[in-house]
């Protein structure tokens, strides 16, 4: 299988919106989210996936700061890999992987880790990531196998509050430069 990490145009951004509720779903299992009153998976009273996809606009207006890439399998989107600079990242780092998703047919093949292999490439410096400190066993294994083979076993693992305020989360950390 070919796999491309491309970053999203104006002509593509729709496919990591029309992935992002499946993103927020496979959330949902592991932080215990429910659907809004509309059945939308969204804090805001957000009434239909329209006004979600509009959610997203925030990737495609600051090119400068963050770089949506759209996961590609054998020429066929396959998931999302969302970066952002300062002011989105925390000032202790370069760069910060804000999400990360892969359509469950694909999981399971290294794909994943190879998308994010790549995506991890394209920016050399200070890296930071985060999964669910609890009921995400597969996330985080995922994480600590990707980061540690990318790295050679050279990246920090700790628990603790994020960016984001959200929680205590396993939080990596990494430098690539001299990768």
């Amino acid at each position: 299988m070919k796999v491309e990490t491309v970053l999203a145009t104006k002509e593509t951004e729709n496919i990591i919106k029309n992935f992002y509720p499946l993103y927020l779903h496979d959330l949902a299992e592991i932080y215990g989210d429910l659907p809004n009153e509309y059945g939308i998976f969204e804090e805001e009273p957000i009434k239909t996936l329209s006004e979600q996809y509009d959610v997203q606009n925030v990737w495609f207006e600051n090119p400068e700061h963050l770089y949506p890439f759209i996961i590609m399998v054998d020429g066929k989107p396959a998931g999302f890999d969302l970066v952002s600079i300062k002011p989105y990242a925390p000032k202790s780092t370069d760069y910060y992987l804000y999400e990360f998703f892969l359509l469950s047919p694909y999981r399971g093949k290294g794909i994943a880790e190879e998308a994010a292999k790549q995506v991890f490439d394209r920016f050399k410096g200070k890296w930071e990531l985060y999964t669910s400190h609890t009921n995400n066993d597969r996330g985080q294994g995922f994480w600590r196998k990707t980061v540690r083979n990318y790295t050679g076993d050279k990246y920090e693992e700790t628990s603790g509050e994020t960016f984001f305020k959200d929680g205590i989360k396993t939080i990596f950390r990494f430098n690539n430069s001299e990768i």
